[in-house]
């Protein structure tokens, strides 16, 4: 949307503090529509924020308009044009960091915003632990949805100061730039700019530089950072843009780049930074590998390659779900054919699909084809067991699920009991129905039919805040007769995804659509009332669309 010219009361806010200046770079390429949504939450930040400095990468639509309009009301913006396109985001960023005067540097992209009080939090925190980097909360904000997912939660205590990275090598995992604030002299001091030109994943290499030059690190538990996500929008971001094996190339190059900065500065964040590819990087692009038999086979022989060049240390340093991945891909040199079976172990939670392989001295193995060892399975606590539970039909309002038994683990455990869980995919608390004993297959596994109620779960979802179309997600809770229990996703079986109209008292309608996620996992559609079922036949022609689109 264009930005407003006026001078509102929300931007001039008075902020009585005497607290160091800070100068934003906001990165701008033919962002007109968004630009200044992004410009105004920087100045909206108070006088803490001495300068917001937006560099247009010579944007062909009307970026430069909007953000010279901006200018002329608002003395706190400058605005820095380049002549030719950089081709990525790191030059502009470092045509930012050359124009700042701030004593403190903050990175801001012109599809997001900073949070109100962001600056001024990350600020306080930088100032009283002298900390040349202090780092604070950022969301991820799916969009229209508004669903926030919380960027690496876990991963920092707020409060906490971090005196060197290689204290806390997990800190590698956290690859952005712009949930954090940079004390500009320690960016002079040791020279610390993003790639220029047409680098990909540029924060990678950024933030490896960062680290290696070992600064002490402050952590707000403020939230300071808002990354929307934008996936139906006609030209997505460049993390998104997954049509062509080339992002994963950019990113295998960038995780390179950054993983040989660490390696020189300390050991330790070198390791740390291939574990992380290992269990997070290659996963994340494998569970979402596609049908699409070239782009697999270049992908498989890109990745292949690249953790060829991994340490055996390395590799075993790294969770049991990521090493069989590893094994398998350098026990090929082309996709196997239940490659699939690999996309399910890749997804969260894993799930390793059956058959289920026995060695030659009857240890668990991938396949009879590929029998690379499943190894650490025997000591894999039960909560982490990739275990697979299917799901039919079982007449109007229940399922019939089957557990499949790993390799005799499960079983040890002595499966009791299972509930479903209906998680709401826009965030929320989970509904869960009620558990049901579960009953010995006599073909292995266990059986049981679970009841739910959809009109109820459709009441709860409107209790929740989740108007017209609600999704959810849908999973098992398995309780162990030793006390332990698993969670998993369920895998649709039979006629299971067929969409349904069924009739409501409250509602009039209810149209319930399951179907089946990117990752083979069960999840629903559901719309109460008219006004929900026009918003789902709606939502289904954009998705419609939008394949068209991208194809």
């Amino acid at each position: 949307m264009k930005a407003p010219l006026s001078r509102s009361p929300r931007i001039l806010r008075v902020n009585s503090s005497n607290l160091p200046t800070v100068s934003v770079v906001v990165i701008a390429y033919n962002d007109a529509g968004l630009v200044g949504e992004a410009v105004s939450s920087a100045l909206a930040q108070g006088p803490v924020v001495t300068e917001v400095i937006a560099v247009n990468d010579a944007s062909s639509d009307g970026t430069a308009r909007v953000l010279d309009e901006l200018a002329s009301v608002h003395p706190r913006l400058k605005v820095v044009h380049r002549a030719e396109n950089s081709g990525g985001c790191g030059t502009p960023r470092n045509d930012g960091i050359a124009a700042a005067s701030g004593r403190y540097v903050l990175f801001l992209d012109s599809d997001d915003i900073l949070p109100p009080g962001a600056a001024d939090a990350l600020v306080r925190t930088a100032e009283e632990h002298r900390a040349p980097v202090t780092v604070g909360a950022a969301v991820r904000r799916e969009l229209p949805q508004h669903h926030d997912v919380p960027w690496m939660p876990g991963l920092y205590t707020p409060g906490d100061v971090i005196e060197r990275p290689a204290d806390r090598p997990e800190l590698v995992r956290d690859t952005l730039c712009v949930n954090k604030l940079y004390e500009r002299a320690f960016l002079e001091e040791h020279g610390l700019r993003f790639p220029d030109g047409r680098f990909v994943y540029e924060d990678f290499a950024f933030t490896a530089r960062v680290l290696a030059a070992a600064p002490r690190i402050a952590v707000t538990g403020d939230l300071v950072y808002v990354w929307h996500v934008r996936r139906s929008a006609a030209q997505v971001s460049i993390s998104l843009d997954r049509k062509d094996v080339g992002n994963w190339r950019s990113r295998i190059e960038a995780h390179r780049t950054a993983a040989r900065t660490l390696a020189e500065a300390s050991p330790v964040l070198g390791s740390a930074c291939h574990v992380k590819f290992l269990e997070y990087d290659l996963r994340m692009y494998l569970r979402e590998l596609g049908s699409n038999p070239d782009y697999r086979a270049a992908w498989w022989t890109l990745t292949r390659e690249y953790v060829d060049t991994f340490a055996d240390a390395d590799v075993e340093a790294a969770a049991a779900h990521a090493r069989w991945i590893v094994r398998v891909l350098r026990a090929t040199a082309t996709p196997p054919a239940d490659v699939e079976r690999l996309t399910r172990l890749a997804a969260q939670p894993p799930r390793l699909l059956p058959p289920y392989a026995v060695g030659a001295s009857g240890q668990p193995v991938w396949s009879e084809e590929l029998p690379v060892e499943l190894d650490g399975l025997s000591t894999l606590p039960v909560e982490e067991l990739p275990v697979t539970v299917d799901a039919e039909p079982a007449g109007r309002g229940a399922v019939s699920i089957r557990v499949h038994d790993l390799y005799g683990r499960l079983a040890e455990a002595g499966p009791q009991t299972a509930r479903l869980s209906f998680m709401p995919r826009a965030g929320g608390e989970p509904v869960l129905a009620r558990p049901v004993e579960l009953r010995p297959d006599r073909g292995g596994g266990w059986l049981a039919v679970l009841p739910f109620r959809l009109a109820d779960l459709a009441v709860t979802g409107r209790r929740q805040g989740l108007r017209r179309m609600q999704a959810w997600n849908v999973g098992v809770g398995v309780q162990c007769a030793d006390g332990s229990s698993v969670f998993t996703s369920l895998r649709p079986r039979g006629r299971l995804l067929r969409r349904r109209a069924l009739p409501s008292s409250r509602y009039g309608v209810l149209l319930a659509q399951p179907y089946r996620t990117g990752a083979g996992a069960l999840a629903l559609r559901l719309a109460p009332g008219a006004e929900g079922a026009f918003y789902l036949v709606r939502n289904r022609l954009h998705r419609a669309r939008a394949a068209r689109g991208a194809g």
